[in-house]
Order: structure tokens, then sequence, then C-alpha cells
């Protein structure tokens, strides 16, 4: 017989939040594959959990998966978990999820605790639809290749983000969803100092450029108006169809996109940006 991979939620803050068939999956494994053992270890000791431990992260998630798999093939009983909340939303818990599913071993969820939905459900925007995006890259031009192809989306938006990265991530959404756009901040989920900041983005960029931000943040973000869409779409086509017409005037491109620039009152770098992602 073959084991069986649970993904187990753990509580994102107060240890309260966790379930009594999460605690006692966690006492009947065989192995708990945590993403940071010394964290973990907290949580096992708050419940009197003795099961051994086995560190699974993204640095080693090719070795270990491999080892994990291995022991549930021989009928082993593995619970994967995170630092807090569900494995596999932003960590290495997916991957060994799929492992497991290619190799046909049973991959069953023991649900609880999530800092995205728990955000969500509390930031007072639209709840018909999300997108979870979790963390930006790192890298400008990845970056902003994210934001060019998710700021129309209409669904509500859900990023992750580190304290010391707040500032930066704040600046990029509101240069490219822009500073009225509505968002919540929410930071220390079910902790003691839990606050969620609901206001616009240029707002929240002012107050964490004046306020060090502190703990682990999950930014909620409304999706696009469709009226905003529908008039930058009118923009765009303006912009090339004027760009398009100076070229076939026999202009070169840098001349052609200076007089694209000059009529619409925009910078020629706003062209360029345009005509790039166009494919010209």
């Amino acid at each position: 017989m073959t084991g069986m991979l649970y993904l187990c939620a753990t509580p994102i803050g107060n240890l309260g939040d966790i379930t009594y068939r999460a605690v006692e999956m966690l006492r009947a494994a065989d192995v708990i594959a945590a993403e940071d053992t010394r964290h973990t270890r907290g949580l096992l000791a708050h419940y009197d959990i003795h099961t051994p431990m086995t560190s699974y992260h993204e640095h080693n998630k090719e070795e270990k998966g491999a080892e994990l798999i291995a022991r549930m093939r021989a009928g082993e009983t593995v619970v994967c978990v995170s630092d807090a909340g569900l494995p596999g939303i932003a960590d290495p818990g997916s991957d060994l999820a799929r492992r497991a599913i290619a190799e046909g071993i049973p991959v069953t969820p023991l649900p609880g605790a999530n800092a995205a939905l728990s955000a969500l459900i509390c930031a007072g925007l639209p709840l018909d639809g999300f997108t979870f995006v979790g963390f930006l890259p790192r890298k400008e031009k990845k970056r902003r290749e994210v934001l060019t192809r998710i700021a129309a989306y209409p669904e509500t938006l859900i990023f992750y983000e580190a304290p010391h990265r707040l500032r930066e991530t704040l600046a990029a959404l509101t240069a490219k969803l822009g500073a009225e756009r509505q968002a919540c901040a929410a930071r220390e989920l079910t902790k003691k100092f839990e606050e969620l900041r609901r206001t616009t983005l240029g707002d929240l960029l002012a107050h964490y450029r004046e306020h060090e931000p502190r703990g682990e943040f999950v930014l909620i973000v409304a999706g696009a108006d469709e009226s905003a869409v529908a008039a930058d779409d009118v923009e765009e086509m303006s912009l090339t169809e004027g760009y398009a017409a100076h070229i076939a005037k026999g202009l070169d491109k840098k001349e052609a996109m200076r007089r694209t620039a000059q009529e619409l009152g925009i910078s020629r770098r706003d062209v360029y940006q345009a005509i790039l992602a166009g494919g010209e």
C-alpha cells in the first residue's frame, strides 16, 4: 500500500486557529515536512505533538521531495506544513503535491487558515471575483510585465509582501494602477497588532513612507473600473494609430514617437513602452 500526503493549514498568527482534524493528523503522521522546523516546533509544542519532523523548503525541495515520495511509496503518511497558512500558496508545498500526484499517491487537504482569503473578506472590496497574484517579481522588468498584464483586470487583486519591500511595491502599484485605486493593507492578521488600513493606493504609499512597515502584509486592490479600461483602450488605439500615421508619412521611429508624445501630451517613454508592448 502506498502512503498519503496531507497538505495541512497552520495558524497565520493565533495558535487557536487550527482544526481538531489537523491536530489529530499531525499526531498520527509518520513524518511532518515543515518549511521551517524551528517555527513549526512551537506549534507542535503548544499542542503536545511529538511526531518527527524533516525540513522541506525552496532550497532543498528537489532532494527532499524525492526522499519524501520514496517514504510515501513505502506506505508512510506525510503531513506537509508551511510556516503559516496553506502549504502550496507561495511556498514549495505545491511541488511536493505535483510529485505525489504523478506517482499516484493520494493527496488531500487539511483545510484552515489562509492569509489571502482572510484579508480579502475583511477588505470591504468586491468579492464576486478575485485574482491571487502573490509576491511580485523582484526585478523591475518582470514586475512591470506582471503589472501591465493585470492592470485592466476587473477582479479584485491579492498581493503578498514583506515589510522591507512594501514601499517599493506600493510605489509600483500606484504608478501602474493609479493612486486613486481603492485598496486595503492588512498586516499581522489574527495577532495582537492586527491592522487593516482601507483607503487608496496613493494614501497607503504616503502612510508607509512616513511610518515604518512592520509585519507581513496582504494587499487587497480593487479591480479596474470598466469605463476607465475602455478609456485606456481608446487612448492606446489613438497612440498607436498616431504613431503609425507618422511612420506612413516617412518619419523615422524616433521622430514619430516624439510627435506622437507631443500630440497626446505624454512622455516619449510612454509612447515607446506602448509601441513596444504592441510588438512594433
